[in-house]
């Protein structure tokens, strides 16, 4: 008897004909013989529409509230799917996350987790039930509820797996697998059979949306097997693992894009001892993410420096910035947040030369300005305007050799451009 970790995201519980199908996909699974427990998020639009209610009330709500209202979502998703597995005649029992045993640090809105302590998923197992985990939530020690951030759904199935030491942790979602771009913007996307956990997370992490970055560093850390596929069919899905087969030929193995990107500028600045770190100090500090950054050459004294953060965090970014002017002056800020960034991924890349610049003059042949480059052993990030995004990334994937004969699959039904 192995023991399965199966996850649901919203569109897969979205409403009670899509509950009832996961219910008798769960009963299906237990029926060849293995213990399952479950992870499923809130139903559909349910976060978003708790997120309205609450901007309604009040433009800037309390975090602590705001974990308070999150996690309801999630406790009706698993008290559904429990009720609608009792109709089909089977035991099960829902638990929310700190009823699970999920501890975490004192953090409103992106707790890490410090611990898992299963014990009554252990003895609900034990009792022959399949055990329905809410996903997205924790305790912290002095008893606050916390959640995860967005996506943590991912996280808590894949750091359940590990404490409860399950032989797999499956991810159903609306694609039956991982594609090497996002099958909705390139309909001839391929699908991967299997993916290394180092290439999973550089994607996660460059904006693909089929796996949460947190999730992958977990199994990546526990070596926990991970499978993404379909809760729309039974097609084999895709194996996320240590080291993963080259395809022959692909050097490349995914293009990843992310529209939440703004670049701010800071001219004029004096070139001394200590100035990157004093400005990237006080955006650490106001919790502000900085991901590629270019400085360039100094003339008379002085610099100018450019990095992106995400476009929520702009007004911010520029608050700090702003506060910051008398202690290290600059001469002018300028912000854009008309831009995209775009990622190419492969194992492959490191021992085969021109890669980058095969990308530079594919995105220039597109018509397109790239802003600034960032790049890994396995990756290259350009960023660029935002205004033919889908043109850049269905050229890109011609250019590597990723276009296959078939369409792929997006909630069972094939793609449509």
């Amino acid at each position: 008897m192995s023991l399965y970790v199966m996850k649901f995201g919203g569109s897969s519980v979205g409403d009670t004909e899509r509950m009832k199908r996961v219910a008798r996909r769960i009963v299906e699974k237990q029926d060849e013989g293995h213990q399952c427990v479950v992870v499923v998020s809130a139903m559909g639009d349910t976060t978003d529409d708790l997120i309205d209610q609450a901007k309604l009330l009040n433009e800037n709500p309390p975090a602590r509230e705001m974990d308070m209202l999150m996690t309801t979502g999630e406790q009706i998703s698993i008290s559904l799917l429990s009720m609608a597995i009792h109709g089909l005649g089977r035991k099960a029992m829902s638990f929310t996350g700190w009823q699970a045993g999920f501890r975490t640090e004192a953090v409103h809105g992106k707790a890490r987790i410090n611990d898992i302590k299963p014990e009554r998923v252990h003895k609900a197992l034990a009792e022959g039930n399949i055990v329905i985990v809410a996903g997205f939530q924790g305790m912290s020690e002095d008893g606050e509820i916390t959640t995860l951030g967005r996506g943590g759904s991912d996280t808590t199935a894949v750091a359940l797996a590990a404490a409860i030491q399950a032989d797999v942790c499956e991810i159903y979602t609306d694609v039956d697998g991982i594609y090497s771009t996002d099958p909705r913007v390139v309909k001839c996307a391929r699908k991967l059979k299997e993916i290394s956990y180092d290439e999973m997370l550089e994607l996660a992490n460059l904006g693909a949306a089929v796996l949460h970055p947190r999730a992958v560093e977990y199994a990546k850390h526990n070596q926990v097997k991970l499978v993404v596929r379909s809760s729309f069919n039974h097609n084999e899905g895709t194996v996320v693992k240590e080291e993963a087969s080259m395809e022959q030929g692909v050097v490349v193995s995914g293009i990843a894009f992310d529209k939440n990107v703004a670049r701010i500028s800071i001219l004029g600045v004096s070139d001394t001892p200590g100035v990157l770190a004093q400005v990237f100090g006080e955006l650490a500090k106001a919790e502000i993410d900085v991901d590629i950054i270019v400085q360039s050459g100094v003339q008379n004294g002085e610099a100018d420096f450019s990095f992106t953060i995400s476009l929520a965090d702009t007004e911010r970014a520029l608050s700090v910035i702003d506060r910051i002017r008398s202690e290290i002056p600059y001469r002018d800020v300028t912000s854009e947040d008309n831009l995209v960034k775009v990622s190419i991924v492969g194992a492959g890349m490191v021992s085969h030369p021109g890669v980058a610049a095969k990308m530079f003059d594919v995105i220039s042949r597109e018509g397109v300005s790239i802003k600034m480059v960032s790049t890994s052993e396995i990756k290259v990030s350009c960023v660029i305007e935002g205004s033919n995004l889908e043109g850049v990334v269905q050229a890109l994937h011609t250019a590597y050799g990723l276009d296959t004969d078939q369409q792929a699959l997006v909630g069972g039904p094939q793609v449509r451009r």
